[in-house]
């Protein structure tokens, strides 16, 4: 992990022809500094931005995606749409992905993560944006149930506060914009770490990802972290691990987890993810 100046976040990444998807805690500052949204819109061309705000994942959809559409045209955005999206059909209009075609950036909102994707999932337009991330054409961003979509495994919901263990933690499939991580989202505000371990224990091929609020991880190529914003990017890290007992014990019983490591990323760091997934032993190690 190396340092890096967070004054160099901008040219590095506007000019980047490569994926880049930047995946938020939530509760992101939209009043003062604006620091994330202002890199979204940065990234995303700046005033020849044409952006999409997908409201989908909240129950008042209008009013949020209002709120962003006020938030980016202050900015200077070349246009702006809101593709409220409140039925799957709608997902299959033509409209909608005309608008892509000269898309530069697409941003989804919080709300409810299983809304989102139950909206989206295997729709023509979420196949264009994955297409079009993919091709480096866009720049995509999702905050709080925006960010938790993204992995292929996606926390759906569960609790805190108390040891891991597998009824903590309720496991769906995401959008898989970035399968190999899972994501949480206001991380350390709700105090989701054990939450997360329990994901990580149950899919130990993946890196989890725990994001705070007003706090971002920057993917670039789909392989680099970059991390701005006030809070902090915990990475739990199971490359490494030698045991766990959770495919043996019941849903409430406490997790061993062996060796695992945690990454504690801050504002400026960048992180280059790891890609090999691992096999366990079947038999418990002595400790």
């Amino acid at each position: 992990m190396m340092q890096t100046d967070s004054q160099s976040l901008e040219p590095t990444m506007s000019h980047s022809p490569q994926t880049t998807i930047l995946v938020i805690g939530g509760a992101e500052d939209k009043v003062h500094g604006r620091e994330i949204l202002q890199t979204f819109f940065n990234c995303s061309g700046g005033r020849d931005a044409r952006i999409a705000i997908i409201p989908s994942a909240s129950r008042e959809p209008a009013a949020i995606g209002n709120r962003y559409r006020d938030i980016f045209e202050d900015m200077g955005a070349k246009a702006i749409q809101i593709l409220d999206i409140r039925e799957r059909y709608q997902g299959e209009d033509p409209i909608w992905q005309n608008y892509l075609e000269g898309c530069t950036g697409v941003f989804m909102t919080g709300g409810d993560q299983l809304r989102l994707c139950s909206l989206l999932a295997d729709t023509p337009l979420m196949e264009k944006i994955l297409l079009q991330v993919q091709r480096g054409e866009i720049v995509l961003a999702g905050t709080s149930a925006g960010a938790a979509v993204m992995g292929h495994h996606m926390i759906a919901g569960g609790g805190s506060g108390e040891s891991p263990n597998r009824s903590l933690v309720d496991m769906t499939t995401g959008l898989g914009i970035l399968p190999q991580i899972v994501v949480d989202q206001h991380f350390q505000n709700r105090n989701r770490m054990a939450r997360l371990i329990s994901a990580i224990a149950s899919h130990t091929d993946r890196v989890g990802i725990g994001i705070d609020e007003d706090t971002c991880a920057l993917f670039e190529g789909g392989e680099t972290i970059q991390v701005m914003g006030k809070g902090t990017v915990t990475v739990i890290d199971p490359g490494e691990m030698l045991y766990t007992n959770e495919p043996f014990v019941g849903a409430s019983d406490p997790l061993s987890v062996f060796n695992l490591r945690v990454h504690v990323l801050t504002h400026g760091d960048r992180f280059h993810l790891p890609t090999r997934s691992i096999e366990l032993p079947e038999q418990r190690l002595s400790a």
